[in-house]
């Protein structure tokens, strides 16, 4: 019986990795993912090319699973990209693993994709109804079908004239023989960053803490709208779409959970953000208690900036296994409910007859953290006082964070109260909007908080159904 594409949790976005220029790519592409396995559980991947032929390695799993040593010796070149995945659009199988490699009239390419794109259903039924035959059920695979288009191909820039069809978020890696592509949306929706190792090696990542990974030095942000091509003779930049437009949409969230604390992004750190947070929802949110304890890991920043604005003492509620993954990303409520249950065991004579302000992040279904409340509760907390270092989560979110329907989130349709006594918390406060975008440097247009406020920065003109490439395949093998 296959499964229902429609049940499956909230998800998040992937991670990019890409170098030009080392004898060691595929070990360093190797590490590189491995610092941002965070950003995608499910899969990992590679390929690199020698200037002629390229080679690749996918499958599901972790990425030192999946790129172990045979496969990196299988992979050695000098120029290579990488991704470690999370679904958005898609299921979880082995033809879904990126980079996803084609050959077509002009060559062999490998490409990576972070983000989603809202317009791929559409833009895939078109490419259907006039023979094009699909190999996986990615939105990423449309994107290659568009640049394989003879009369695309025709073009002066192919690759712009591509990059104009598409809609929604996308931050890019392309392999070709000859050449490394990265490619950032007009809105910037993901973080993708450029650095430069000491042999003058180019490196292209999700986040920061990859390039430091290899010891790579940041030189800057890929731009928005940015098309930016490393070969043998150097690096040339170029733009499509929007120029001129003021209008971002770095995704906010990524600052609030899904980045790593250790990375700069959004030209700024992770960690530093988080703390700012915390200290913000101190002085919206104060309340008397004898302990701030952060629920899961990503909110002990946040929780750092709580204590300390509020002068509480910082406490440990929780001892946390590194084996169990993020309960956030699993890909099924089964494995999520298993990752929290292993994850997170109470420190019950730090909490027994405590006041506690819990810290967390987010909160998106609600039923994780009525669990760990519930926990703090039957190991004798006298009073628990949640505190959300973002605003309620109260739409979907369309370009590469899987919230799932708005049905689901547990701050839609629901009033404070009724959330509190959902959670069964004593209180409850989330950090406002303007408390959030106070936080972080770049002016509050240039984030996409929809998610939060419902101002989406690209319009969605029809209901969209992120599932829908899936059950077309699934159709096909039923």
């Amino acid at each position: 019986m296959q499964p229902d594409p429609t049940q499956r949790e909230a998800k998040h976005s992937c991670g990019l990795f890409g170098i030009f220029g080392h004898q060691n790519a595929a070990v360093l592409t190797q590490m590189g993912l491995f610092a941002q396995q965070h950003r995608g559980q499910e899969s990992a991947g590679a390929c690199t090319t020698d200037g002629t032929t390229i080679k690749r390695v996918t499958g599901l799993g972790l990425v030192n699973d999946v790129l172990n040593r045979a496969a990196i010796e299988s992979l050695a070149n000098p120029v290579g990209i990488g991704h470690v995945r999370y679904s958005t659009t898609g299921g979880t199988c082995s033809e879904n693993a990126q980079p996803l490699m084609f050959s077509y009239a002009g060559g062999q390419v490998a490409i990576a994709h972070n983000g989603n794109l809202i317009n791929a259903a559409l833009l895939r039924r078109q490419y259907e109804d006039h023979g094009h035959i699909f190999q996986t059920s990615s939105d990423t695979e449309v994107i290659i079908q568009l640049l394989a288009k003879p009369s695309h191909q025709a073009k002066s820039n192919p690759l712009v004239h591509v990059l104009n069809h598409l809609q929604g978020a996308y931050s890019l890696l392309l392999l070709f023989p000859d050449r490394m592509i990265a490619v950032r949306d007009p809105l910037g929706f993901r973080p993708l960053c450029l650095g430069r190792m000491g042999n003058g090696a180019m490196v292209v990542a999700s986040e920061t803490c990859a390039l430091d990974i290899v010891d790579a030095t940041y030189v800057r942000d890929i731009e928005r709208g940015e098309i930016l091509t490393i070969t043998r003779d150097g690096m040339d930049s170029k733009r499509f779409g929007g120029e001129g437009n003021g209008r971002g949409a770095a995704c906010i969230f990524e600052q609030i959970y899904f980045a790593d604390p250790s990375s700069n992004i959004f030209g700024e750190n992770v960690h530093l953000v988080r703390e700012r947070m915390g200290r913000a929802l101190a002085r919206e949110a104060p309340v008397e208690a004898d302990l701030v304890v952060p629920i899961p890991n990503c909110a002990r920043c946040a929780a750092i900036g709580y204590s300390h604005e509020s002068g509480q003492p910082l406490g440990r509620g929780f001892t946390t296994s590194h084996y169990a993954g993020r309960s956030f990303i699993m890909p099924d409520a089964a494995s999520r409910a298993e990752a929290v249950k292993f994850k997170l065991r109470v420190i019950r004579d730090v909490v027994r007859g405590k006041r506690l302000i819990v810290v967390e992040d987010s909160v998106v279904r609600g039923t994780t953290t009525r669990g760990k409340i519930g926990a703090l509760r039957e190991a004798g907390a006298t009073e628990i006082h949640l505190r959300v270092a973002s605003p309620p989560i109260r739409h979907g979110c369309y370009f590469g964070i899987d919230f799932p329907d708005e049905s689901k989130l547990v701050a839609t349709n629901r009033s404070l109260e009724e959330i509190a006594k959902f959670l069964e918390v004593d209180s409850l406060h989330y950090l406002s909007v303007d408390g959030m975008l106070g936080c972080v440097k770049m002016p509050r247009d240039q984030y996409c908080t929809a998610c939060f406020t419902g101002d989406y920065a690209v319009e969605v003109r029809e209901p969209f159904d992120k599932f829908a490439l899936e059950r077309r395949q699934l159709r096909m093998f039923t």
